[in-house]
């Protein structure tokens, strides 16, 4: 049966990237938290570093809207259940709202907007800019007449005659309200890393960065009237799906590595393996000595290159996982994790013994290695995906590479359509019950992930107890 759901609701987009969207958007969301409105935050596109700020200003999961990965359903399926608590819902876009993979902008902000029905607020870097932003403006609302640009939030204005002429003219010349003016001020910025924001999870020191950036929000924007353009949002319409939930009645347990050093994970593949009947239990690679009771292991991306050293000293639990592969135990392990499983990383070339499941040598480049969407195929059945040909998409950053790799004799277990990969034709590399790759997967977008994890730890459980 279908149902309407009337959830306010705005994107945060702009022009064009640096435009000032991320700042905004996590002062918008801790500004919102502070005044004891429920927000749930969502980020356009595959990204785990801007999430996870996310996520630490409003105590709530980020999750991703991605048109690439996800189709429409799943897409407005994924909105709707994350907003379902929540008193706004509020979109951080990516890149220009236009700004897609192709002519046709396919995965923009734009399209997500369309999708979610939602208005979008739109961040102008105002910089050498007066009366030309109304132009600016007017170009957006006219280029696609079924994206609603309901408000203008003015960004690095420089004095007070500045923001009146900027005021005026997108008054008078687009009908639409400017929200808020944020003065220029080099302390609204977090600092960045290679792949972008460097995890909050890193980063208690940047905390008085946030309570800056939210008492300028707080300052300088009307959130009143945010929050009417939110409300007046036309209901959703939607036939929501049943709980596909499969308890086990033997109680299956996959340990989580998740600390300072792995934190990309997005929620939803998390919640499939626990709606699958997984516990999650938690690891620390820095803090903990040795694995606990567990029948299957997730590590997910991160940046092992920046914690080498301390990853280095934590011999015991290293071994341990070494030892737990050996002896059959289910391992899925995604960029950052591969890394981690490999021989040694080189840092600067320095180099660091890591686990050591895998026979090669990781080493750190100044530059992207692979950076983008992915499409792989299955290439041969493998202990998480069964069926040969099998189309996974997803998405790849890293700026590492791999050395000493016999493709000869390594066993990969997907071939790269789109991509890079570990050598630009393949990915994946399997050995007993360990799945090690470069790509990121989204499991609304990889549904048979989660399922044939947990299929794999029931048949080694059954082996192990014959």
């Amino acid at each position: 049966m279908t149902e309407k759901y009337d959830i306010p609701r705005i994107v945060i987009s702009a022009p064009h990237g640096r435009s000032g969207k991320t700042t905004i958007t996590l002062g918008l969301l801790s500004a919102f938290t502070k005044n004891g409105v429920r927000v749930q935050p969502f980020k356009k596109g595959p990204d785990y570093i801007d999430p996870s700020w996310h996520t630490e200003v409003t105590g709530i999961n980020c999750r991703n809207l991605d048109c690439y990965m996800m189709d429409d359903n799943i897409l407005r399926e994924s909105f709707i259940k994350g907003s379902q608590n929540s008193n706004i819902s509020i979109v951080e876009g990516a890149m220009g709202l236009h700004d897609g993979f192709d002519l046709d902008g396919t995965g923009s902000t734009a399209q997500v907007a369309k999708i979610i029905k939602a208005p979008v607020i739109f961040v102008v870097d105002t910089r050498r800019m007066t009366r030309s932003v109304a132009a600016l403006v007017m170009g957006f609302q006219n280029f696609d007449k079924d994206v609603e640009i309901a408000g203008v939030i003015l960004n690095q204005v420089a004095r007070v005659r500045h923001e009146t002429i900027l005021r005026g003219a997108i008054e008078k010349y687009c009908g639409i309200p400017v929200i808020g003016s944020i003065p220029k001020d080099s302390k609204l910025s977090i600092p960045d890393r290679h792949l972008g924001l460097i995890p909050a999870q890193e980063n208690d020191k940047y905390h008085n960065a946030i309570e800056y950036i939210t008492k300028s929000i707080q300052k300088n924007i009307d959130l009143k009237l945010l929050i009417s353009i939110a409300k007046g949002a036309q209901p959703l319409e939607y036939e929501m799906p049943t709980n596909r939930k499969d308890i086990s009645s033997r109680p299956i347990k996959i340990g989580v590595i998740r600390d300072r050093v792995f934190s990309f994970y997005y929620p939803e593949n998390l919640e499939a393996l626990e709606e699958q009947g997984a516990e999650l239990v938690y690891i620390n690679s820095l803090n903990d000595g040795s694995l606990p009771d567990i029948d299957g292991l997730y590590i997910g991306g991160g940046f092992p290159e920046v914690f080498a050293e301390e990853l280095e000293k934590n011999t015991s639990l290293r071994k341990d996982i070494k030892n737990k592969a050996e002896n059959g135990l289910p391992i899925y392990a995604e960029c950052g994790g591969l890394m981690y499983l490999a021989q040694k990383i080189i840092i600067d070339e320095k180099k660091y013994n890591m686990v050591g499941i895998f026979n090669f040598t990781v080493k750190m480049e100044n530059k992207p290695q692979g950076h983008g969407y992915t499409r792989l195929k299955v290439k041969n059945a493998n202990p998480f995906f069964n069926n040969a040909n099998t189309i996974i998409r997803g998405h790849e950053f890293h700026n590492s590479k791999i050395l000493n790799l016999d493709s000869t004799i390594a066993t990969f277990a997907f071939n790269v359509e789109r991509g890079s990969g570990i050598d630009g034709s393949s990915d994946g590399i399997t050995y007993k019950n360990v799945l090690a790759t470069y790509n990121h997967i989204h499991s609304l977008a990889v549904p048979q992930w989660a399922q044939g994890f947990i299929s794999l730890i029931k048949g080694n459980k059954k082996d192990n107890q014959l």
